[in-house]
């Protein structure tokens, strides 16, 4: 196996006391209505050790789930609209600031909880308290993402939802590839574990070891990484 990080990015980290390396893991444009536990297996098998911990982007199993959908086929509401005017834009992602991402917002939480969410980040934003839209949302939506022109075609022209029963899908890998696995949602704004498949693996953990995002955040089609103590 080449050990090489992606470009810009650093192949090890130090958390705590060990150092860790990140193994990404290059593989085919997956699509809907893949065995995302297959692919998986035939990717990482051949590389993996006793000890390593499987790391699969959860955008990959969106997708393989069918909850990725291009956003032609999504007609944003007039709520979805105004709503995502008021989401303040990143260069990492779009998240909600789209009239598409903001529809699958509404159809996944539900309009009332989408709007107690907005107004409660309104009245706090000005004090300086943030984070309460997604606190109260949840955390479903804050891992809905949309169309950026860096994405891998020909998903720079989808919005997703995020994958159902992450926890699930990361235990059924498991079972099949014997190794710890943890389904990520991670950008260069931050790292969630969706999905654990082992309580012993911690989100403390998942988010030291994956804090610089070593998977990238453009077309580097690498959605697998095998992470792997070293030091």
């Amino acid at each position: 196996m080449e050990l090489q990080p992606n470009p810009g990015k650093s192949l090890t980290i130090r958390v705590g006391d060990e150092v860790w390396a990140r193994y990404p893991v290059r593989t085919h444009v997956i699509k809907p209505g893949e065995d995302i536990v297959s692919v998986v297996e035939r990717y990482v098998r051949p590389h993996l050790k006793r000890g390593d911990v499987v790391f699969v982007s959860e955008k990959v199993v969106a997708i393989a789930q069918g909850r990725a959908y291009p956003i032609d086929e999504i007609k944003p509401s007039l709520w979805a609209r105004l709503l995502s005017r008021f989401v303040t834009k990143s260069p990492h992602g779009i998240g909600l600031g789209s009239p598409w991402t903001m529809e699958l917002a509404i159809r996944e939480a539900g309009l009332p909880r989408i709007l107690l969410a907005a107004s409660v980040a309104a009245l706090t934003r000005p004090l300086g308290i943030r984070g309460l839209f997604y606190r109260i949302a949840g955390k479903n939506v804050s891992a809905i993402d949309g169309p950026t022109p860096y994405t891998l075609p020909p998903y720079n022209r989808y919005a997703k939802l995020p994958p159902k029963d992450p926890d699930g899908v990361a235990r059924k890998i498991s079972d099949r590839i014997g190794a710890p696995v943890v389904v990520v949602d991670a950008n260069d704004l931050g790292v969630e574990a969706l999905g654990i498949s082992h309580p012993d693996i911690t989100p403390d953990f998942v988010k030291a070891v994956f804090r610089d995002n070593p998977l990238g955040q453009a077309s580097q089609q690498t959605p697998l990484c095998i992470v792997r103590r070293v030091g």
